[in-house]
């Protein structure tokens, strides 16, 4: 019985035999990512290299657009620790707390990113409504 509905469908579609075998559940759905249909990976990109999702389509998506934004005051802030850092002794002794905190706050921004949400960064993340972007 099952040899002959094998050959009937042989003559059928790839698409719907998927669709049929989904229906009578011998396919298992697909994993839904922690964002719940939020382009969380440009959001994630956003906070390693920031200018990458306006190069694409994403740039109007508001949810990338305000991790973006965050990224941007990421590597604003990223840069004036590195000035700081010049500084002598003071910044010498700065220069890797500095960089210990740009890198929380990236992981920070990347883990909220993953989850769908939209909560600024910690100290910084207040100064990114400044972008027009």
């Amino acid at each position: 019985m099952e040899e002959q509905k094998d050959q009937k469908s042989a003559g059928e579609p790839m698409e719907e035999k998927i669709k049929k075998e989904a229906a009578a559940g011998k396919v298992a759905e697909g994993k839904k990512s922690a964002g719940k249909g939020k382009n969380t990976g440009m959001a994630i990109v956003a906070y390693i290299v920031f200018f990458i999702p306006l190069l694409t389509e994403d740039k109007n998506d508001p949810f990338v657009k305000f991790h973006v934004k965050q990224g941007l005051t990421l590597f604003v802030a990223w840069i004036a620790a590195g000035f700081v850092s010049m500084v002598p002794f003071i910044g010498w002794t700065l220069a890797p707390l500095l960089s210990l905190a740009m890198l929380v706050l990236m992981g920070l921004g990347i883990y909220g990113a993953y989850k769908g949400e939209q909560k600024p960064l910690p100290l910084i993340g207040g100064f990114a409504d400044r972008f027009n972007i």
